[in-house]
């Protein structure tokens, strides 16, 4: 019986795999016309699987060769004779292990550097057609070595096309890194220091084409995983429903797609309702994995880094997309941001939430918190009352406001309100904040409790006509959620000497209820 599956290669006849036939037949169309190329996506991000399907697909047409740089010898990476010979040995091993013919032609102790390297290349890819793919390129721990080796394959790709000698067909590189990040991520690692006339060797990889392919998966594409579930197991579900619903809070990262799968036929009885997608988030984010865990490590070990994700989620600005910015780069190499019409945003909404709680738990390390509330004030008979939670924290934050600096209120009042909600929701509810709905001034966040679900708008105070604004505004989006109620927090800064306490009104607005709240006044 397949699984679902999370950790390493996916295979059709053990695991259930989304079918992404599209995306290796575009990939294919690279292949054919020559073209040399990488596919740089974040961790789990599916890489080698597609590296897997790519090469069955290929078969048959090419020689194919897809060798790893996981767990390869330091040494190899230290001279070139020995990344020559290592090479050799890893396309050598690739017939072996298969038991194909073709092995012994790649073994050929004479080649002890690069020079000879390209006239064996010469020799062996005549008159054939034959398709290098090299899996986690930057796994190695010098990559200066592999650098001149790309340096090699630019130069023989450049004679090719211009009728002389021969070289691979194609070239595809897999990693999280892009090779022409690779220079800045050693001289960062402290893994080399740069040499005299080095910036002449800066793009070996400058003749690969632009990949384009979205490895994201699509509604369709996880619907058709669900399909092969559904006939083994027949559960009833809505696919497309579901499908959708997985898509929404995972923006088609495909290890978090296939760990919500996985979560909901283990842990949460083949719940296969938006309820069970939604139980089967809420599990995820109270877990430890490799993926969350490389994010924080990320966020903690790159300040400008850290500095670009709190200012577009909690401080709700908005930049361009620049993939050049050495912190936005950053961000979309390892998956953290996405390119959504020319906008920077965090690429899901786990992703989101995941950071979020990054941030609250380094400012309660520092000691920023208002938490005086404890949950069995605000929770009754299984029941959480939003409405005196919201009041709790506007009378904690008068009263904050009135002993701390404004300044420093305004710029953390989102992230104080998230770190008194947190702890009161953590284990049985969780949120997430409406990227769509978010700026600079306004911020949406839905708060799911066991069966029940809250809208919450937070808005910065911009005077009175700003307020029948906040209400169509907030109005709108519960008309969207399908909610009849909703509450509004204002935070207002205005330079005023006498600070009022918060203000708590329910108001009816074009058929919705608003429990509307003013702190700062």
């Amino acid at each position: 019986m397949r699984v679902f599956n999370v950790t390493g290669l996916c295979a059709a006849n053990l695991h259930y795999m989304a079918d992404t036939g599209e995306k290796i037949a575009q990939i294919e169309k690279f292949v054919e016309a020559g073209s040399y190329f990488s596919i740089n996506r974040g961790r789990q991000y599916g890489k080698t699987t597609t590296f897997s399907l790519l090469e069955k697909k290929l078969q048959g047409k090419y020689t194919v060769i897809r060798i790893s740089f996981e767990g390869v010898d330091d040494s190899m990476f230290e001279a070139e004779d020995n990344f020559c010979q290592g090479l050799l040995s890893q396309l050598a091993k690739y017939f072996i292990e298969r038991n194909l013919p073709g092995a012994d032609e790649w073994e050929d102790k004479s080649v002890i550097g690069f020079s000879l390297l390209a006239g064996f290349l010469d020799k062996i890819c005549l008159g054939r057609k034959i398709v290098l793919m090299i899996d986690e390129v930057d796994k190695s721990s010098n990559n200066f070595i592999f650098l001149k080796f790309l340096g090699m394959l630019r130069d023989k790709y450049l004679k090719r096309n211009d009728g002389i000698g021969a070289t691979f067909q194609s070239v595809i590189l897999a990693g999280v890194y892009d090779i022409k990040n690779l220079k800045t991520k050693m001289i960062l690692a402290g893994t080399h220091q740069l040499q005299d006339g080095e910036k002449r060797i800066n793009s070996p990889w400058n003749i690969a084409i632009h990949f384009n392919v979205d490895m994201s998966l699509s509604v369709k594409e996880i619907a058709s995983m669900l399909l092969e579930y559904e006939r083994d197991h027949k559960t009833g579900m809505d696919i497309e429903a579901t499908a959708g619903e997985i898509r929404n809070y995972t923006n088609g990262y495909p290890y978090l797609v296939s760990r919500i799968c996985q979560c909901i036929e283990n842990e949460l009885n083949r719940d296969w309702t938006a309820a069970g997608v939604k139980n089967a988030v809420k599990y995820i984010l109270n877990e430890t994995n490799l993926l969350f865990d490389d994010l924080g490590k990320n966020i903690l070990g790159n300040k400008e880094l850290a500095d670009l994700l709190y200012d577009i989620t909690v401080n709700g600005q908005s930049y361009a997309f620049n993939a050049t910015d050495y912190a936005m780069g950053l961000g979309f190499t390892f998956g953290f941001l996405r390119n959504d019409n020319g906008r920077a945003v965090i690429d899901n909404q786990i992703f989101e939430t995941v950071i979020y709680e990054h941030f609250i738990t380094e400012k309660k390390r520092k000691g920023i918190s208002i938490n005086r509330v404890v949950s069995n004030e605000i929770i009754e008979d299984g029941k959480f009352n939003m409405e005196l939670c919201v009041k709790k924290f506007a009378e904690h934050y008068y009263e904050l406001y009135r002993e701390s600096g404004k300044k420093f209120l305004e710029e953390e009042c989102r992230m104080l309100f998230l770190t008194y909600l947190k702890p009161l929701i953590n284990g049985t509810g969780f949120y997430h904040i409406e990227s769509e709905t978010r700026d600079i001034k306004r911020m949406d966040i839905v708060v799911d409790y066991l069966s029940e679900q809250f809208i919450i708008e937070l808005k910065l105070w911009y005077g009175e006509s700003s307020r029948e604004k906040a209400y169509e505004q907030l109005c709108g989006y519960l008309e969207r959620k399908k909610r009849d109620s909703g509450f509004l927090i204002t935070f207002d800064f205005r330079k005023t000497e006498n600070v009022g306490e918060p203000q708590f009104k329910w108001v009816e607005y074009k058929g919705k209820k608003i429990f509307d709240i003013a702190v700062g006044f």
